[in-house]
């Protein structure tokens, strides 16, 4: 009779012991929680759901950049990227480690999230890799494991591609990134699932920049520059990169050059680009800019109406064109020594 007076005295204790255990868990629960870091994006947010505006972004990484990211231009679009602080706290104390996926992407063509994960520097675009979208295979952001209580800095990022055509996309939209605080008990392990939502604006954007092709120097600036140098009618002494042929009242000086044009975000696959003088020479009987195909011509002078260079342009594409200078033979009271500028606008445009 003794032992089965003794058994509800046991229950009794248990359960008490349990009470206390399950009262010291909750205090020392595992935990994620986000912060802005020094130089990135503002993060707000508590509990379990945490955000950051990304701001206007584009394939091309041109335009402003929002404050607190940075852009990285690619070959094929734009890494934009921030870093962000993490307090990572594990189950009863215990150190902890944490992974992360991207959970929603409604536009996944156009927005390919990017992690950072600690130890990695994440003010830097070597330290950012292509987030996993499956949440049974996650990317590790911390690994191995580290002290309960510990704040370390990650980065998250998306990567834009410069799509055109059916794959272009323009408009808000928001990813979510769920990550998971994994700590331990007993050598069995807890996990927790914390969001970060990114919110941004893809927007369309265009570029067209010249480069030297082997001839005379396109100098960039505020505006591109290029220097004929000294020139006659004779085409005497052409310099460097320059070449002559001889025509018909004068000599043209030509160079090749290369038009590269860049667009994201548009229907279109193909634009427009036009050649127009924006500012003639004091001396235009004696000096005229012309544009070509080949070096060796046709030249056909550029005037203050637009001229189609090509309507067939592609994103990325490198177009070659020679640039003329026709100088005349003229003699007379039309003639002229000396120096004299001109300014050409070009103009890429995409439907």
């Amino acid at each position: 009779m003794s032992t089965l007076s003794s058994l509800p005295w046991r229950v009794a204790i248990l359960a008490v012991m349990a009470g206390v255990l399950l009262k010291g868990t909750a205090a020392k629960a595992q935990n994620l929680t986000f912060s802005t870091a020094t130089g990135g994006v503002i993060v707000s947010g508590s509990g379990t759901a945490f955000s950051a505006t990304f701001g206007n972004m584009n394939g091309l990484g041109a335009g402003t950049i929002p404050v607190g990211l940075t852009a990285v231009p690619m070959s094929n679009g734009t890494l934009y990227y921030a870093p962000i602080k993490m307090n990572v706290q594990g189950f009863l104390g215990s150190s902890a480690s944490v992974t992360a996926y991207v959970s929603t992407n409604g536009q996944p063509m156009a927005l390919v999230g990017y992690g950072c994960p600690y130890p990695l520097s994440c003010n830097a675009s070597g330290g950012y890799s292509v987030l996993s979208t499956s949440s049974g295979s996650p990317s590790n952001i911390v690994s191995p494991a580290i002290a309960n209580n510990t704040t370390v800095t990650v980065g998250v990022g998306f990567f834009l591609p410069d799509n055109d055509g059916a794959a272009a996309y323009t408009g808000t939209s928001n990813v979510v990134i769920t990550f998971t605080v994994t700590g331990s008990f007993f050598g069995f392990p807890i996990t927790k699932n914390v969001t970060l939502t990114l919110s941004t604006t893809v927007q369309t954007a265009v570029q067209l920049t010249l480069a030297t092709a082997g001839g005379a120097s396109i100098n960039p600036g505020s505006d591109y520059s290029l220097n004929f140098s000294n020139v006659n009618a004779l085409g005497i002494g052409p310099a460097t990169g320059l070449t002559t042929t001889t025509v018909a009242g004068g000599t043209i000086y030509h160079t090749p050059y290369v038009l590269n044009p860049e667009f994201s975000g548009f229907s279109s696959t193909v634009s427009t680009i036009k050649v127009s003088l924006s500012m003639n020479f004091a001396y235009p009987a004696v000096l005229t800019l012309e544009d070509g195909a080949t070096a060796g011509g046709p030249y056909t002078a550029i005037s203050g109406t637009p001229t189609t260079i090509t309507s067939a342009a592609t994103d990325r594409s490198s177009i070659t064109r020679y640039l003329g200078l026709f100088v005349s033979n003229v003699n007379g009271p039309t003639a002229h020594v000396g120096p004299d500028s001109a300014t050409l606008t070009f103009t890429l445009t995409v439907p």
